[in-house]
């Protein structure tokens, strides 16, 4: 791993090609070369029967400058830094800012790269990359590029970090783990994750440095004869379990809380259902029909009747009001009409039961009160109409006095 300060002065952390990688990737290019070159050369050659052999020395040179400087600066600049080679290893060729590979730079590293493989067969590109600390060859000096790791193994990334060994399961089990700090974690997690990519050397004298940082921290004290490597695996396995159950025990708490079904923690945390059901589903509510009809009140002496209207028309209640009361007569409520014969103002008749009476105990039956007809300011008890009586049906009204006006 190595450092690179962008342009916009961040640190970033870049993984550098290691030797051996950028060795493949220059034999996949350079066979790809050797036979575009061999097809090009039985092309020039074909030249001679219709030209001298002047043209024919032209050709090959011409084909060969293009093929060995112009395929890696070609595919440089249009790919970003990526060769057929550099493309099958996961490798790019970068600036040493961070950003992409220009054509300047790619022209540079093409045109040193022809002498140092084409000519000194790759000596200057294999002491310059042994004595650099990014592994760079005299091209990538001469350009300001390097080359680095663009693709990352599937178990680095899938894989899991810590693993718990199960001769150590018991152990860690009983490992008081309060002291083990977030940063410390994350230094022994990426040490595991890079154990691989690490030289021998480094890889144990960084995991056992590592390895005594973790363990004067935690208790009790690790078993003898044990890897640092295989130890710091367990003790984060065995952290990132209780971090699951402390999770898995909070989502229950919420869960009972909310009267939510909770599913008991097996050692892995329980997914969460792609979605929940906020409560029982809603009732329909039930059909409704025709609303009550209004209560009509019974004749009360001393008190008027709100009686039903004769022709009550469509609505609502038309089925209800047509029909006549239980136990009513013929002067039910829908008639509006009193017995024949009978007067307007006699009690006992109509719409009062017999023996009932509007007018309270002792008064005579009067008529209401009318003002005059004609307007002529006489006041007392008036009668509505004449001595002969109501009009009676098709009977032309009657005509009052004549206007003294």
């Amino acid at each position: 791993m190595a450092e690179l300060v962008t342009g916009e002065a961040v640190a970033v952390e870049i993984k550098v090609a290691r030797l051996a990688s950028r060795a493949c990737a220059l034999l996949l290019d350079l066979m790809i070369q050797l036979v575009i070159l061999n097809f090009a050369l039985v092309l020039a050659n074909l030249t001679t029967m219709v030209a001298d052999d002047a043209w024919q020395a032209g050709l090959i040179i011409l084909m060969t400058v293009l093929i060995q400087v112009g395929y890696p600066c070609a595919f440089e600049t249009l790919s970003r830094g990526r060769t057929l080679g550099k493309l099958a290893l996961g490798l790019r060729v970068v600036s040493d800012d961070g950003g992409p590979i220009r054509f300047r730079q790619a022209l540079v590293r093409a045109l040193a790269g022809y002498l140092e493989f084409w000519v000194l067969f790759g000596a200057p590109a294999l002491l310059a990359s042994l004595f650099s600390k990014r592994g760079k060859r005299l091209g990538d000096l001469f350009a300001g590029t390097v080359v680095i790791q663009e693709r990352a193994s599937g178990t680095s990334i899938y894989g899991p970090i810590a693993v718990m060994p199960p001769h150590l399961a018991g152990w860690a089990q009983t490992l008081e783990l309060s002291q083990l700090s977030d940063e410390l974690a994350m230094t022994a997690r990426q040490y595991l994750a890079r154990f691989w990519d690490l030289l021998p050397e480094v890889r144990d004298a960084l995991g056992q440095r590592i390895t005594d940082q973790v363990t004067a921290v935690v208790s009790p004290p690790a078993p003898p004869g044990v890897r640092p490597e295989i130890l710091l695996s367990a003790i984060l396995a065995e952290r990132r379990r209780r971090d699951e159950w402390r999770l898995a025990e909070r989502k229950a708490r919420r869960m009972r809380i909310a009267g939510q079904h909770q599913t008991p923690w097996t050692g892995q945390a329980a997914p969460a259902p792609a979605m929940a059901m906020a409560g029982a589903a809603p009732v329909p509510a039930p059909p409704q029909g025709p609303p009550a009809p209004p209560p009509f009140s019974d004749p009360v002496p001393g008190r008027p009747a709100f009686l039903p209207p004769t022709n009550y028309g469509s609505g609502p209640y038309q089925d209800v009001l047509t029909q006549p009361r239980p136990g009513a007569g013929p002067n039910a409520w829908g008639t509006g009409q009193y017995p024949s014969g009978a007067g307007a103002h006699q009690p006992g008749a109509g719409p009062y039961p017999p023996g009932a009476s509007p007018y309270p105990p002792g008064a005579s039956p009067q008529p209401p009160p009318y003002p005059h007809p004609y307007g002529s300011g006489q006041q007392g008890w008036q009668a509505p109409y004449p001595p002969q009586g109501p009009p009676q049906d098709g009977a032309p009204p009657r005509e009052g006095p004549p206007s003294t006006g």
